[in-house]
């Protein structure tokens, strides 16, 4: 056995906040040449390096597997240069230098995706966090930035096009058959944002306008069979430069915006300055091949990348312990709109969903970290929930206690400000203050805290008052035993439960103290209290409010989240309530979804949104102990009930919806959505029909959002339809990955007994790969999310994956990495779940050749 001290001399460095200084050297320019091949492409690196400050210290450029053919500084052979590790040193006198450097890499051997890679015949660049010193030797830091001008040389017949970060400047022919093209970018960025592209590639092309009246050339580009699929792309990217001129006065700065869809990508896209790179499923849309879910994702992400130009791109982040300064505050941005574009409430349903979903698993568990993390072993670990949706929730508070006036100011003082340099959270939070005129010290701990605050809230009445008594708490998380009070703006209402009506104005109550006291007084009926309106604080609330209480919101409260929350408790307390005690009284759940459904005034994607019952995980959240079988049954249970007492107000649901044709609009999605959930509770139900009416959907279907909702419904069922249906959806999609993707996923989240047997088999599918990371997320990630699947058969489903993730590591450590969450949670677990779980994430530690990705993950996972 390693004695303490060997084993820690192995472990990887890590990287503290506490620890930055300044760069030692400035970049002003940087000057690139590829000579582009797949096997062997030739980057030659011209810097004009600054000494920065009074340090005598060497430049260090950073490297990660490249290998110096030539170093120059001034024009002349470098001498004394040396590699430390994987950096190049070079002692530098002096303040200033023009240092050279050649290296040769392979794009097609880059399975990693970071830096420069093939992906279908296309070279692609991905460089945040730290891709670029794959690349080249370099100060890969985002506090550095640069002014670019790069040129690109290469076969012209494989790679007719050529883009690059900026504008184009020149292009021209070469003996050879080969050509060149040169691209400049005026204004400074970090390597993170570099970006190349260089391939076989159409575009479908536009203009924008801006509000000074400058013309922008817009393009998609994507492989000629996909071009069709591009319109929605281009037609969210010019709703989104308008969007941000009126909303944020933020206008574009370059003549030409490109995007690139490329089908190998580790994230969802890429804001490149002027040159966004995206996972090919976030631009390519078409009836038949997508969602209603991802035409909203498509214009979501389409949406952030580009707000990314001003918050993100020019005005960067000092270090990557501020990532939520661009990250938090562009999902906000983006949220808002989205929330334009539609339904405000059913957006704030979905974010809120989202949230719970991923974040506050993550804060509860091993890998809970703050907004703004104090450490890190790999950066890419920190790609988090915490980081972009949590850190959202920080800016929507922001923006709730100033007020939307007072916020456009502070952001525009913050772009003024800080515009062509790399800042801090602290700065954003200052600029909120000077504008808003208001003290953030304390709410800033919500930058240093990890953890979901909970919130008691206990209303009683005494006569004509009532006094609603607020206390919170934040839970112990990793490094953090104690916690100081939070912020917590809470907007607050009460109604009177005979009349219905609101008893006050809507209150903002700041709840700062561990405890405080809020009377209301007047009162001449019983009050309901309606809190957290509109999810105003990323909390956890308890209440004292009854059954009826909830049922009364549901259908009364005029906040449309604070209704849906009001359903979603109700059902959460009802299931929570059958899995502790055997059984559950069905009766107020059925006539509070009996009465939504029944309300002629609401929006049918909010009804679907309401009516749909609590997910099993999100149900096991609520426990001490998690017992996945026994949350699957009384959801089941919960669901056939409703199915079959309101079957006849399912089937009208259903009905009404039928012959719609598609269409992309709001009304007609939400016809969509609730059609399909309307199908599922009639499955529920054992009807006889149930089966042919989902084949028949199927069959008939003009959109993917029904196609693949009537699919669902099958593979969750043991219909002989479920096979037909499968084949017809693979033989139709066979030669579409992303099509495909959704096949491997509904197949790893069926509801089945034998769906972690499925599972296995689908992973020897002949078009399973752990080489696309969209394929490695659909089978393995949505299966290790399948909480009764991914739980059952004494540790198969731990087995499976923990054999998938230790392959993919070899492969690709960043999508690896991200998928090792679900087995961290084995302490919410019985004893006997927990121990198979743990005996899984400690063979993944004890692998050789781990990368540092996971090693991070699943350590700190075990602690």
């Amino acid at each position: 056995m390693m004695a303490d001290a060997q084993i820690a001399n192995q472990l990887p460095h890590v990287t503290r906040r506490e620890d930055y200084r300044a760069p030692d050297w400035r970049v002003p320019e940087i000057a690139l040449d590829f000579h582009l091949d797949p096997a062997a492409t030739r980057v030659r690196a011209t810097l004009k390096v600054e000494r920065n400050g009074e340090n005598q210290a060497p430049l260090r450029l950073l490297g990660d597997g490249l290998t110096a053919v030539a170093v120059r500084v001034d024009g002349q052979d470098a001498a004394g240069w040396s590699m430390d590790g994987s950096d190049l040193v070079i002692p530098l006198g002096g303040d200033a230098h023009l240092v050279e450097t050649e290296v040769v890499i392979a794009p097609e051997r880059n399975t990693q995706l970071m830096g420069l890679y093939a992906s279908g015949g296309i070279l692609c660049t991905q460089c945040e966090a730290e891709g670029f010193r794959r690349i080249t030797f370099f100060p890969d830091r985002p506090d550095v930035l640069s002014t670019y001008r790069v040129r690109m040389t290469a076969d012209k017949a494989r790679f007719p096009v050529l883009l690059a970060n900026g504008d184009p400047v020149a292009q021209g022919e070469l003996e050879g058959g080969k050509h060149w093209a040169e691209w400049h970018d005026p204004f400074p960025k970090p390597s993170y944002l570099f970006a190349l592209v260089a391939g076989d590639l159409v575009a479908n092309r536009g203009t924008f306008t801006t509000q000074s009246g400058r013309e922008v050339q817009l393009g998609i580009w994507v492989r000629s069979p996909d071009l069709p699929k591009t319109d929605h792309a281009l037609h969210a990217l010019k709703l989104a430069m308008a969007w941000d001129e009126k909303v944020y006065g933020r206008e574009y700065d370059l003549d030409v915006f490109n995007i690139v869809a490329v089908d190998d990508f580790n994230f969802g896209a890429m804001e490149n300055k002027g040159l966004n790179i995206f996972n090919s499923r976030y631009i390519l849309a078409d009836p038949d091949t997508a969602t209603d879910y991802d035409y909203d994702a498509i214009a979501a992400v389409v949406a952030h990348e580009y707000f990314h130009n001003w918050s993100g791109n020019r005005v960067t982040c000092r270090d990557w312990f501020q990532l939520s300064l661009k990250e938090g505050f562009t999902v906000f941005r983006d949220q808002s709109f989205s929330a334009d574009q539609g339904s405000a409430a059913v957006k704030r349903i979905e974010d809120v969903r989202g949230l719970r979903a991923s974040q506050f698993p993550e804060d509860a568990g091993p890998l809970a970290h703050p907004v703004r993390p104090d450490e890190y072993i790999e950066i890419s670990n920190f790609y988090t929930a915490t980081i972009y949706n949590k850190g959202a929730e920080l800016i929507r508070m922001m923006h709730t206690i100033l007020g939307p006036e007072k916020f456009r100011a502070a952001t525009d003082l913050y772009f003024a400000r800080f515009d062509g340099t790399a800042a801090t959270c602290e700065d954003f939070v200052r600029c909120m203050e000077e504008a808003g005129g208001v003290d953030l010290s304390q709410f800033r701990r919500w930058y240093g805290q990890a953890g979901t605050p909970r919130v008691s809230a206990t209303l009683t009445r005494d006569g004509g008052k009532a006094r609603l008594k607020l206390e919170q708490a934040v839970p112990p998380t990793p490094g953090q035993p104690d916690k100081a009070p939070m912020v917590l703006p809470l907007r607050v209402k009460l109604f009177g439960n005979f009349t219905g009506r609101s008893m006050c104005d809507e209150q903002l109550v700041l709840l700062k103290d561990p405890s405080t006291e809020i009377v209301f007084e007047n009162l001449t009926e019983q009050p309901v209290l309606s809190i957290n309106r509109g999810f105003s604080a990323p909390v956890i609330v308890e209440t004292n409010r009854t059954p009826a209480d909830l049922a009364f919101l549901s259908a009364h409260d005029d906040d449309p989240f604070a209704r849906y929350e009001a359903m979603q408790q109700l059902m959460l307390d009802t299931l929570v309530g059958a899995v502790r005690n055997g059984s559950a009284d069905h009766g107020p759940v059925i006539e509070a979804v009996r009465n939504t459904l029944s309300d002629t005034s609401l929006d049918r994607a909010f009804v679907a949104e309401a009516v749909l019952l609590p997910s099993d995980s999100f149900i096991g959240d609520q426990m001490a102990v998690v017992d996945p079988e026994a949350i699957f049954r009384a959801r089941e249970a919960l669901r056939a009930e409703l199915g079959t007492a309101l079957e006849r107000e399912w089937r009208a649901a259903y009905e009404t919806a039928r012959a719609n044709r598609f269409e992309y609009s709001p009304a007609a999605k939400g016809a969509r959505r609730l059609k399909n959930v309307a199908l599922g509770y009639i499955a529920a139900t054992g009807a006889a029909d149930a089966a042919e009416l989902a084949f028949g959907q199927f069959e008939g279907a003009d959109n993917m959002t029904d196609r693949q909702g009537a699919l669902t419904t099958l593979a969750n069922g043991a219909s002989t339809l479920r096979e037909r249906a499968l084949k017809g959806f693979y033989d139709r999609y066979a030669g579409n990955a992303l099509v495909l993707d959704k096949w491997f996923q509904t197949q790893a989240l069926s509801t089945r007994d034998d769906t972690a047997e499925s599972v296995e088999r689908l992973a020897a599918h002949p078009d399973f790969t752990l080489a696309n990371p969209n394929r490695a997320r659909a089978l393995i990630g949505a299966f290790s999310v399948n909480q009764r699947a991914f739980h059952s058969g004494e540790g198969r489903g731990y087995r499976f994956v923990a054999d998938q993730l230790i392959a993919l590591d070899k492969l690709n450590p960043q999508t690896a990495a991200k998928l090792i969450p679900p087995l961290g949670r084995w302490k919410r677990f019985d004893e006997g779940r927990a121990a198979r779980m743990r005996a899984e994430l400690e063979r993944i530690v004890a692998t050789p050749g781990l990368s540092k990705d996971m090693f991070e993950q699943a350590s700190k996972s075990l602690d």
